[in-house]
């Protein structure tokens, strides 16, 4: 499961992309031109960014250049209805990783996006850092103020996913959906449980607390605190 976050002004392509990524358990944000872009991806940390070259406002040229200032090491697959080699080596010389030509086939998109994600998962130690707590996917802990505290492989899906949207709201069906790969069910409380097994595994005993219920709506990772 990865954060991506995908820079396209076309709806319809926007549409089949994200539910394409989705299928494969991912969590996407979509902007639709290139200054919404340089504003959004320093608020949130991504895994990777699928980058359109012609945008409004700011070019997809101009949004690799910012984002490559900002992060070094995010893999960038750039989109471009222009098949040109000066393009792609433009491009590729600023810093994006990979190309893919419009049309493209869904198929194609999925297996660049994994190869890029295998990629920087190998070279990069897979720890989420918000607020006191650090989180290692890699081993299933969580290391808060001196303590080392270890997870359940879906106790750790489940914090991955809070944290990765920090402040944003996140309701029981999209958590069943993300963590368990199920429709919800509002007969079973299942993702209820997990929560407050991670409650008592990373808040218990520490001042501030993370994991906040939204009464009638879900749950929400914060870490400001009231």
């Amino acid at each position: 499961m990865a954060q991506i976050f995908l820079v396209e002004d076309e709806e319809r392509v926007s549409a089949v992309t994200k539910k394409a990524l989705e299928e494969n358990h991912h969590i996407v944000d979509i902007v639709t031109d290139g200054a919404q872009a340089v504003k959004k991806f320093p608020i949130k940390q991504y895994d990777l960014v699928i980058l359109d070259i012609m945008l409004p406002y700011l070019t997809g040229i101009e949004v690799c250049r910012h984002i490559r200032q900002k992060n070094k090491t995010v893999p960038i697959l750039m989109l471009t209805a222009l098949n040109s080699v000066d393009d792609k080596v433009k491009g590729l010389n600023i810093g994006a990783d990979d190309y893919l030509v419009k049309p493209f086939h869904l198929k194609e998109l999925q297996a660049r996006v994994e190869a890029l994600l295998r990629r920087n998962t190998s070279d990069h130690i897979p720890v989420i850092t918000q607020g006191k707590i650090s989180l290692n996917t890699a081993n299933n802990t969580v290391e808060r103020e001196g303590r080392k505290i270890i997870l359940t492989t879906k106790e750790c899906a489940l914090l991955e996913l809070l944290m990765h949207n920090n402040d944003k709201i996140l309701t029981r069906q999209t958590i069943a959906e993300k963590v368990w790969g199920i429709s919800f069910d509002t007969g079973t409380n299942v993702v209820d449980v997990y929560v407050n097994y991670l409650r008592n595994k990373i808040e218990k005993g520490f001042t501030d607390k993370y994991i906040h219920t939204v009464i009638g709506k879900g749950y929400i990772f914060k870490t400001e605190q009231d």
